[in-house]
């Protein structure tokens, strides 16, 4: 059930990797500095038998092979898409790699999460994560510093602080993306998973997913403002479902600062999970595009809605959108966020 830490102790591009463990009475997390990705987060359901709700690899070598390559990670440069891979500051056109074509995602084939990151602290409550992106790096513009601190309490809450400053102006969008069963790994579709999103407007996408402005959830099958299994109304006859294959889409959160974003339930393990963001946006992603190649940990694979995600974030392709909060980061400036998620 535990991750196996000798699995991890390897180099990648000449950097050490391994694993580190966070633990209380009740939670034990694996994270490992590859990606600084969550790997696993083990409590116990409600019959008192520990359970692993993160979908994810036994080794470093699961990662690197995965044909989905963002389990777990801390997603930047810029997380979600931008359309064609362009955007524009102060007049000049910076051209992005096409990883999700025709779009740039998740900070493109080498964005943070294929990058080893530098161990700054690491106890057994809290490991503190750093990378510095080169000006240039994926075309982005900037010398960008960027540290993660993961940080778990005693009230089962696994809080995760971000904090980013950079020589030139650039633009910064940056979020964790495990991959959740609150049922556990292995435990078959979440489409019975209990959610409650607090979100009264959502960001409806064109067939590249990219957003065409905001609009509401009410009447729609993306109104999650009571709570409803994930799969209530995931396969109707809905072009924004169609678009996405599922649910792959920004949620406009209500309120500011920091707010409860969402709840979900697993309806076999009686685990919930809180997810408390000072971000304006989540994007709920239900791995509509999980097809069974990757053997994950148990050896299990990654079937088709195994998992969901909820991605704290600003908006996607916000750097071309300008009605949309701004991604835009200027030196001198340093870019903050927290997102938490607390267990019970």
């Amino acid at each position: 059930m535990i991750p196996d830490k000798n699995l991890f102790n390897t180099e990648i591009n000449g950097t050490k990797t391994s694993l580190y463990f966070l633990e209380n009475k009740d939670v034990k997390v694996a994270i490992t500095n590859y990606g600084a990705r969550i790997v696993s987060i083990i409590l116990n359901d409600k019959k008192g038998k520990p359970v692993d709700v993160v979908v994810g690899f036994d080794s470093i070598k699961g990662y690197l092979d995965a044909t989905e390559i963002f389990h777990g990670t801390i997603v930047g440069r810029y997380a979600n898409r931008i359309a064609n891979g362009r955007f524009s500051i102060d007049g000049k056109e910076y051209h992005l790699s096409i990883n999700n074509p025709p779009n740039h995602l998740h900070g493109g084939p080498n964005g943070f999460h294929n990058q080893v990151w530098k161990v700054e602290t690491s106890s057994n409550t809290d490991i503190r994560l750093s990378y510095f992106s080169k000006d240039g790096e994926e075309n982005y513009p900037g010398n960008l510093n960027v540290v993660v601190h993961y940080t778990l309490s005693d009230k089962n809450e696994l809080e995760i602080k971000y904090e980013a400053s950079t020589d030139k102006t650039t633009v910064i969008n940056l979020t964790s993306h495990p991959f959740f069963n609150l049922n556990g790994i292995g435990s078959g579709i979440m489409e019975n998973h209990m959610l409650q999103v607090n979100a009264e407007n959502y960001n409806p996408v064109d067939k590249a997913l990219i957003p065409k402005g905001i609009f509401p959830v009410e009447g729609t099958p993306f109104d999650f403002r009571k709570s409803k299994t994930i799969g209530k109304d995931i396969n109707k006859d809905d072009e924004q479902l169609k678009f996405g294959a599922g649910y792959d889409h920004n949620f406009v959160l209500d309120g500011e600062g920091m707010r409860t974003a969402a709840k979900a339930t697993g309806d076999l393990s009686g685990i919930s999970m809180e997810v408390i963001t000072d971000q304006p946006g989540m994007q709920l992603y239900t791995g509509n595009y999980m097809k069974g190649q990757n053997k994950i940990r148990g050896g299990f694979t990654d079937d088709k809605r195994t998992a969901f995600c909820l991605e704290t974030q600003h908006f996607p392709d916000s750097p071309n959108q300008p009605d949309f909060p701004t991604t835009v980061l200027k030196p001198g400036d340093v870019f903050r966020s927290t997102t938490i998620y607390k267990f019970s």
